[in-house]
């Protein structure tokens, strides 16, 4: 199988391409800290368009990317902290990114035949699920992805019946994205890249097409949206 990683150098991603070539798949990893033709740049249309015209017709692509704090900005604890800047920013990376790369990877996965289009999304993302609040930009921003897959699901199901378009949420995955927040965390849900990777791996083998449009977590469990 043809799998393409896109976000390959975070710890998530890393783990995702090591993981699949381990099992023998022939992997493309894709990230903006790449050069050449592996180099792609999720707030650049350019760089996904060209990214995508150098893989061929992968059967599996994941989205490996998600954007939690930056330089000063962190999730917020209340709606003071609002920052219309930093909202900007999350959905770009956190929406429009995967979205683009959706309109340009998925039109050169095969027609017809299992395919999967997965990428990363969080458990905070589900609205029905909120009861703490807080995190504005980063649960919207997840809830947005989560509708998104929604919809393209719809639409890749038309082109190729038998594809599955997902969501997943990996856990808190010991990365640079949950470091300021793994104080909380309880013993033995803090994951090494290398666990969540097999696990997300497991969930995606036993998906069907009728999985289409939801989002799962590690465990394999469906989260409501």
């Amino acid at each position: 199988m043809k799998a393409v990683v896109i976000g390959a150098s975070g710890g998530i991603g890393a783990a995702l391409a090591e993981a699949l070539a381990d099992e023998g798949h022939d992997v493309v990893g894709l990230a903006r800290s790449f050069t050449g033709e592996r180099h792609l740049d999720l707030t650049d249309e350019a760089s996904i368009a060209a990214g995508a015209a150098s893989v061929g017709s992968p059967e599996l692509v994941l989205v490996a990317t998600g954007l939690l704090h930056e330089g000063e900005h962190g999730p917020e604890k209340a709606m003071r902290e609002l920052d219309p800047e930093w909202l900007a920013r999350q959905y770009q990376v956190n929406v429009i990114g995967p979205a683009l790369v959706a309109k340009h990877f998925l039109p050169i996965m095969p027609r017809a035949g299992r395919t999967m289009f997965a990428v990363l999304s969080a458990k905070v993302g589900s609205i029905s699920d909120n009861k703490l609040g807080g995190w504005y930009g980063y649960r919207a921003s997840k809830a947005a992805l989560n509708q998104l897959v929604r919809t393209l699901a719809v639409e890749e199901r038309r082109r190729n019946e038998r594809s599955i378009v997902v969501a997943l949420h990996p856990g808190t995955v010991d990365t640079a994205l949950s470091k300021p927040f793994q104080a909380g965390v309880r013993a033995g849900s803090l994951f090494p890249p290398g666990r969540a990777a097999v696990q997300l791996l497991d969930v995606l083998e036993a998906l069907r097409p009728a999985d289409s449009g939801k989002l799962f977590a590690w465990d394999g469990a469906e989260i409501a949206p």
